[in-house]
């Protein structure tokens, strides 16, 4: 069942508007500049975007995920930088505080991240530790009453905004030795604020795509925080980072299918309005073909996030369809955009066009919150079967 509740029509309308009426006509600005829009994302903030899955009472705006993955899809038609800055904000920065935090914890940064005041990110990934979290070797000891981190993280969205609050930090808080002998790491989350002293976002990567998005390595060098900004119980961080990822998947697949959709409208719109030989080009079967195989991808990636949504949010085991609706959804964003390029020829290797930068952008759907093969694991261990290191 896909239908959605008139309010929540009303929300993607909005959402769609705000995408096509604020946030299109400036991206290839702020695209080329390689920044983040602070004023975007305040508007965001004050349509309650980042507060959309969580309760009034917390200062949110009382919806379900379902909501928040309208307004991904809706804003990734147009930018996907934009659309991962919420993403990304409300899935990795807000929702391990909201889930694992202790009443003072969401008390302290709530406020300003569900309003869109403030972005949290999420430290995770390290050169040789993301797929392979028990890799990890950021480390955090007990001085007293203080976590003491030192390490390096890389990869880690909103990290380095002007705006940006804390970082949920991954790090291995003791070892445990097994019966056969082997070890064990104890790896905790621990909340670090942005102005603590030891605490460095490094200069931004120069990448290929999604250059409005705010992406840094991190430092962390004798990093002191207190013992109570422990995130969750000690010994539990991979635990709910798996938890994590789950949900973010859902809404990152939204997002691909966002990108395939915007694809799609984009080549539509070029093959109505070019005229070749007299006629539209969208009149000729091989170009007509191409578009018709874009919306069925488009179709199938909006479908597969929505029913992993629905199930999440009825409380439904949903991590097989997170998986499936991120590698559908990711898959259709790529061929979309590869497609549209070459439905506007030209055109669409201009970097201006906006398919051109769904062109540069889509590469990294296939590989953020869960390459397509740790999709393919999880699948395969959900359907009983073993991969090919026998776990």
């Amino acid at each position: 069942m896909t239908e959605l509740t008139p309010e929540q029509e009303r929300l993607r309308a909005d959402v769609r508007a705000f995408a096509d009426e604020v946030v299109a006509p400036r991206a290839y600005e702020y695209d080329t500049e390689r920044r983040l829009p602070l004023d975007i994302i305040g508007q965001m903030g004050d349509m309650g975007l980042f507060g959309l899955p969580f309760p009034v009472a917390d200062g949110g705006q009382g919806r379900d995920y379902v909501d928040l993955c309208l307004a991904v899809e809706a804003l990734a038609r147009v930018d996907q930088s934009i659309a991962v800055t919420l993403e990304a904000g409300v899935g990795l920065g807000i929702m391990p505080i909201f889930r694992h935090g202790t009443d003072p914890q969401k008390q302290r940064f709530l406020p300003d991240l569900l309003a869109g005041r403030a972005l949290a990110g999420f430290g995770l990934t390290e050169a040789e530790a993301g797929s392979d979290a028990g890799a990890t070797k950021t480390t955090a000891r007990l001085d007293g009453a203080e976590w003491v981190i030192d390490g390096t993280k890389q990869f880690i969205t909103n990290s380095g905004t002007p705006i940006t609050s804390v970082v949920t930090v991954t790090a291995v808080t003791g070892e445990h030795r097994r019966g056969d002998g082997s070890v064990k790491k104890e790896l905790s989350s621990i909340l670090v604020p942005t102005d603590t002293p030891g605490f460095r976002a490094e200069p931004a990567y120069d990448k290929v795509g999604w250059h409005t998005s705010d992406t840094h390595p991190l430092t962390l060098t004798d990093v002191r925080v207190p013992e109570s900004n422990l995130l969750g119980e000690r010994g539990r961080g991979f635990a709910n980072f798996l938890q994590t990822l789950d949900e973010g998947r859902v809404a990152f697949a939204a997002l691909c299918a966002g990108a395939a959709l915007g694809c799609l409208e984009e080549a539509l719109r070029y093959a109505r309005s070019r005229n070749v030989f007299g006629r539209p080009i969208g009149s000729n079967q091989y170009v007509a073909f191409k578009i018709a195989r874009m919306q069925v991808r488009a179709h199938q990636a909006h479908l597969a996030w929505m029913d992993a949504a629905r199930k999440l949010v009825a409380g439904e085991p949903f991590k097989a369809e997170a998986s499936m609706a991120k590698l559908i959804g990711s898959e259709a964003a790529m061929d979309n955009a590869r497609d549209a390029t070459q439905v506007l020829g030209g055109y669409g290797f201009l970097n201006e066009s906006p398919v051109a930068r769904h062109y540069r952008d889509s590469k990294i759907l296939e590989i953020g919150e869960g390459t397509s093969e740790v999709q393919l694991m999880v699948l395969t261990r959900e359907l009983g079967l073993a991969t090919a290191d026998g776990r």
